[in-house]
């Protein structure tokens, strides 16, 4: 299988890094080599120094895409988790990538802000933290994404399956292998799916 480039976007708590860590660990089940980029970690170790002035954001996301494409181009599936908030970066990104997968993790402000597990939105909202994306900083939504997952109100389950299902009917990804999900299983899930009008 060849390298491609897994880009998970979304609002901070939408569930990026969750699903993102899940989709790792079951490519790596499947015998592929895989590195995960979270945007937390490339902030503290590629990115430190960086503010979220515009400017700087776009710097730490061209900074995510270059390490993103090295791998890619050496037969890596690279995942990112990172907020990546404006769609022209993103957009830069795709052109230059073999195979860019997008994944937008959708979820409600409201929603977002009663989960708010780290407290980021209530300072926010505080005037704590400025240019905080989704309060008082613009979040640009993909216009085509490969997947969009409505993490508000589907499972993390349900969101985790669509991904995989799309990544295997594009053939970027090798079916399970040994004792994956039991056929049946499968079965019942994907009509789910289907019933729903993810697939």
């Amino acid at each position: 299988m060849k390298g491609f480039c897994l880009w998970f976007t979304g609002l901070s708590g939408s569930g990026k890094s969750t699903l993102a860590r899940l989709i790792e660990k079951e490519l790596i089940d499947r015998g592929m080599h895989v590195e995960l980029l979270d945007g937390d970690e490339i902030r503290q170790n590629l990115s430190k120094g960086l503010g979220f002035s515009k400017e700087d954001r776009d710097t730490n996301i061209r900074r995510i895409g270059y390490v993103a494409h090295l791998l890619e181009r050496n037969g890596v599936v690279s995942i990112t988790a990172a907020i990546s908030p404006y769609r022209a970066i993103r957009d830069e990104l795709r052109s230059r990538m073999r195979t860019f997968f997008e994944v937008y993790c959708e979820c409600d402000l409201d929603e977002l802000e009663r989960r708010d597990v780290k407290g980021l939105y209530k300072k926010a909202r505080a005037g704590e933290i400025k240019n905080f994306t989704g309060v008082d900083d613009p979040y640009e939504a993909p216009l085509h994404p490969e997947v969009k997952v409505n993490t508000h109100d589907e499972s993390v389950e349900e969101s985790f399956g669509r991904i995989l299902c799309t990544l295997e009917e594009r053939g970027l990804i090798p079916p399970p292998v040994g004792d994956g999900i039991p056929p049946e299983q499968e079965v019942a899930a994907r009509k789910r799916l289907k019933e729903k009008g993810y697939i």
